[in-house]
């Protein structure tokens, strides 16, 4: 399907209400501080290796999974809420429609600026600091840092907070935000634990995780102007589309603008088969109008081949077949008789 007919089924969309973008409040920025101050905290006690590190090592030789082995089935299915794959295909497809009912692009570019913001923050801490899961650790009571391992922060925590917080986030009313946030913190929350549970992650792991998915949650209001001058951009790039599917292709290639018509000669005898008649041919680049006889026009136009004397109608054979079933004309002196109409 074309892009502008897309966008054509798009503006037919009965017109939504005024959706209000979230601001960077005080209490927001409050939250942003705090979370910012847990996040660092985290850092720096896996870093000196303190008693959250120590914890760790508890919480993972306590082996979960083989305390609660009926539990296991379960939630390696319900771990897969915080896989980024399945995750941003499931929400991209409802906030598409979401956009589409909203005639416009905010709830996908939200939804990409948060993505992408969480793979560079993340990413960029997993590889830096490089730490070891606990299934790869070596030395008990050891940090696992800068062995080539990417788990710390939490991928899985992080992803499940930013992509089902975001529909918190894109919410239109305030019932709908409130009852979005509560099912997205459960889910996150429940994600987080899991990787606990599988023994997948380090406890101050999923911590970092958390923190760092509520950061980006948080920090969305500041990226709202970029969203919207890329959703402007968007829309622009529409409108120079629909303007060049204003021309059409014409027969030899060239561009010719939608609703110029191509008259084809018009060539009308009135003195008989040699009689000159002129011909007028209308295109879009200007008119051209010449003399011609009718006959020479028909060779023309009915082939390519060099023009040969054509027989007129008084002297070409009568072509009535062999063996006709035309019942005989009468021979006396009727009204149709051939000496009559002598």
């Amino acid at each position: 399907m074309r892009i502008d007919r897309i966008f054509a089924r798009l503006d037919r969309e009965p017109e939504p209400p005024k959706i209000e973008i979230p601001g960077m409040s005080r209490t927001r920025q409050v939250l942003f501080g705090s979370t910012v101050a847990f996040y660092l905290a985290i850092v720096w006690a896996v870093l000196v290796s303190s008693w959250l590190v120590l914890l760790d090592w508890k919480v993972m030789l306590f082996r979960a999974y083989e305390q609660w082995p009926e539990l296991h089935a379960f939630l390696d299915y319900f771990v897969v809420l915080g896989q980024r794959g399945p995750t941003a295909v499931m929400v991209a497809a409802w906030l598409g429609w979401r956009s589409w009912r909203q005639h416009t692009l905010r709830p996908l570019l939200a939804l990409a600026a948060a993505l992408l913001l969480l793979n560079l923050t993340v990413g960029a801490v997993k590889i830096g600091l490089g730490r070891l899961g606990p299934h790869y650790a070596t030395q008990i009571g050891s940090a696992e840092l800068y062995a080539g391992g990417d788990i710390f922060p939490s991928g899985h925590t992080a992803n499940a907070v930013v992509t089902w917080g975001i529909l918190a986030y894109l919410a239109t009313t305030p019932r709908a935000r409130r009852w979005l946030s509560v099912l997205s913190a459960v889910v996150a929350l429940g994600v987080g634990a899991t990787t606990v549970y599988l023994g997948t992650h380090w406890l101050s792991d999923v911590l970092l995780g958390w923190a760092a998915g509520l950061l980006i949650l948080l920090a969305l209001p500041w990226f709202e102007p970029l969203i919207a001058r890329a959703e402007a951009f968007v829309f622009a790039v529409r409108e120079r589309w629909r303007a060049r599917g204003a021309y059409v292709p014409a027969a030899s290639g060239a561009g010719v603008p939608a609703g110029a018509s191509t008259v084809i000669p018009s060539i009308r005898t009135t003195a008989g088969e040699g009689a000159p008649a002129r011909g007028t041919v209308s295109t879009g680049g200007g008119r051209y109008s010449g003399t011609r006889t009718a006959h020479q026009a028909t060779l023309q136009s009915a082939s390519p081949l060099q023009a040969r004397p054509h027989a007129v109608r008084s002297e070409r054979a009568p072509a009535t077949p062999a063996g006709s079933r035309r019942p005989p004309q009468p021979r006396g002196g009727g009204a149709h008789s051939p000496q009559a109409a002598r």
